[in-house]
C-alpha cells in the first residue's frame, strides 16, 4: 500500500504558499502548512484543504526567529505521530518570505537583516533542523525570484538573499544525493498577489510594463506557482536536482 504524501510548506496560509498548499492537496498530498501570525486564514486554508479530502494542520513558526527551530521540530513529530502514525515527511517547500523596496542607497541594516533572517539564515538552519524528519527519497523546493537572475532597482537587498539560496540549493542537492532527496529552486517571476504591497496587482501601469516584457504577454497568477511547485513534486519527475526552475512565463528573455 503506497503512503500518501506528506508536504510541508512555510508561509502555507496566504499567497504563493496558500496556493502552493491547495495544488499540492488536489494532487493527493496531505499538508503541514506554517504561518506567522494570522491563524484565522491559516485554519480557513486547513479547511480548504480537507475540503478536497486530505489532511492538514497548521502550525506556527517565524522562520526569522532560528531560535524557535527546535521546539517547532518537537511539535512537528508530535503531528506526524498523532495525526499520520508516522515520523517522517517527504516534501520540504521553503516558501515563507518577506519584501523590501527600497533603493540599494536607502536599505537600512535593519531591512537588510530582516530579509537574510527570513530568506537565508531561516532556509538554511530550518532545512538543517528538518533533515532527520524528511524521508529519504524525499524532496526539497527552495523558493528564489527571477529578480536573482534579472535586475530591478529596488530589490537589491532582497534579490541577494536569493541568489544566496540559489547557491545553497546547489550543495544540498550534492550533499543529501546520497540519501536520494532531490533538492531544487523554484524562482517566480512578478505574480498578482499582495506581496510587496500588492504593486505588481494594483498597479495597472506596473503590470501592463512587466507583460509587455514576457514572451507570454501577462504576468503570472498564483495558479501558475502552485502548479509549477505540484509538478516538481510529482511522482513522474524523479530525476531533476540542483536546478533553477524559473516560472515567469518567459520575462526579459
Amino acid at each position: 500500500m503506497q503512503t500518501t504524501p506528506i508536504a510541508l510548506v512555510t508561509g502555507g496560509s496566504r499567497g504563493l504558499g496558500q496556493n502552493t498548499v491547495l495544488a499540492l492537496a488536489a494532487g493527493g498530498s496531505d499538508i503541514v502548512l506554517t504561518y506567522r501570525g494570522n491563524e484565522a486564514a491559516a485554519l480557513d486554508t486547513v479547511r480548504r484543504i480537507e475540503a478536497l479530502g486530505r489532511r492538514a494542520v497548521a502550525l506556527p513558526l517565524d522562520v526569522g526567529h532560528s531560535a524557535s527551530f527546535g521546539a517547532f521540530v518537537v511539535s512537528l513529530k508530535q503531528v506526524l505521530a498523532e495525526v499520520w502514525q508516522r515520523d517522517s515527511f517527504d516534501h520540504l517547500v521553503n516558501n515563507a518570505g518577506v519584501g523590501v523596496y527600497a533603493a540599494f542607497a536607502d536599505t537600512t541594516e535593519a531591512q537588510f537583516d530582516e530579509l537574510m533572517n527570513v530568506h537565508l539564515k531561516g532556509t538554511f538552519f530550518l532545512t538543517q533542523a528538518l533533515l532527520p524528519l524528511i524521508a529519504d527519497g524525499g524532496r526539497i523546493v527552495n523558493v528564489s525570484s527571477g529578480l536573482a537572475r534579472f535586475t530591478l532597482p529596488g530589490y537589491a537587498a532582497y534579490a541577494a538573499m536569493k541568489g544566496g539560496i540559489e547557491v545553497l540549493t546547489r550543495y544540498l542537492a550534492k550533499e543529501l544525493g546520497g540519501r536520494r532527496i532531490r533538492v531544487n529552486t523554484l524562482a517566480p517571476g512578478a505574480i498578482e498577489t499582495d506581496f510587496g504591497g500588492g504593486m505588481v496587482r494594483d498597479n495597472a501601469q506596473l503590470n501592463a510594463a512587466i507583460a509587455s516584457q514576457t514572451a507570454l504577454g501577462r504576468v503570472g497568477l498564483p495558479d501558475d506557482i502552485g502548479g509549477a511547485v505540484a509538478a516538481l513534486l510529482s511522482p513522474g519527475n524523479q530525476w531533476v536536482t540542483g536546478q533553477r526552475i524559473e516560472v515567469s512565463g518567459g520575462v526579459n528573455l
